[in-house]
């Protein structure tokens, strides 16, 4: 596949950005785009480096599209970046004006892992309008909803990005699926984490609380870790859930 290097002026975050992007090398067009989101202590090189991203999308005729997301939790800080806008506002229509998109909701979906399975799925519910679908492995799901360990060094950190009155707020994915519910816009959602994940539980929560407000989704468990090993394999399940075909 092409592989561009895409750097650019984010007006959102008032500074120089990247992304990289993988494009289909057969087809004209337009695509399907995939937005895959990296974790808390990676950036938007990581995917490419770390999995076969390139090899299990080359025959799918979709675009990939990595972006530098910080530490931002893909959210709008109550002090600081607003990596929400900057990537479900700003980068879509960046990519959309850039490159031969499908440029409406049902030709875009995303999905990330940790930080950014988190970062995925409140993207989706935060622009119902412009993601179809979402995937989270090992999404770090109870952030912004759950009180944090009151050891954990990264609090101040935290929130810096959510402030003090979060639960509820559109930093909470358990406020946004309601709310997505009761105007009938839920992107189709898709859950999975490994059974020796430290973020098993989150997940569980989650998922369970989707279910108790019959909120439709999928949810798996597979054997394995906070890994690369893990989300090597199971970014796969996610592209035959947004690409069946």
């Amino acid at each position: 596949m092409a592989f561009l290097d895409y750097h650019y002026f984010s007006q959102a975050l008032g500074k120089q950005t990247a992304a990289y992007v993988l494009l289909p090398e057969t087809g004209d067009g337009p695509f399907p785009v995939l937005y895959l989101l990296h974790g808390l202590s990676d950036n938007h090189t990581i995917w490419l480096r770390r999995t076969g991203i390139e090899r299990y999308v080359a025959s799918l005729g979709v675009i990939v599209v990595m972006p530098d997301g910080g530490r931002g939790f893909y959210t709008d800080a109550a002090e600081g970046y607003a990596y929400g806008k900057a990537i479900g506002e700003e980068l879509v229509a960046r990519i959309d004006k850039t490159f031969p998109t499908q440029a409406s909701r049902e030709g875009r979906v995303i999905a990330g892992l940790s930080m950014g399975g988190y970062g995925a799925a409140r993207l989706a519910l935060s622009y119902p309008e412009t993601f179809r679908a979402t995937h989270s492995l090992s999404g770090a799901l109870g952030f912004g909803h759950t009180d944090p360990n009151p050891d954990d060094a990264r609090i101040p950190e935290f929130q810096r990005i959510v402030g003090k009155d979060y639960k509820g707020s559109d930093h909470d994915l358990y406020a946004l699926a309601l709310k997505n519910k009761a105007a009938n816009t839920l992107p189709a959602l898709r859950i999975d984490c490994g059974t020796e994940d430290f973020l098993l539980e989150d997940n569980r929560a989650f998922t369970q609380f989707l279910t108790e407000n019959n909120i439709p989704h999928e949810y798996e468990e597979f054997p394995g870790a906070h890994t690369w090993d893990y989300w090597d394999i199971h970014i796969q399940d996610a592209l035959k859930f947004f690409f069946p075909a």
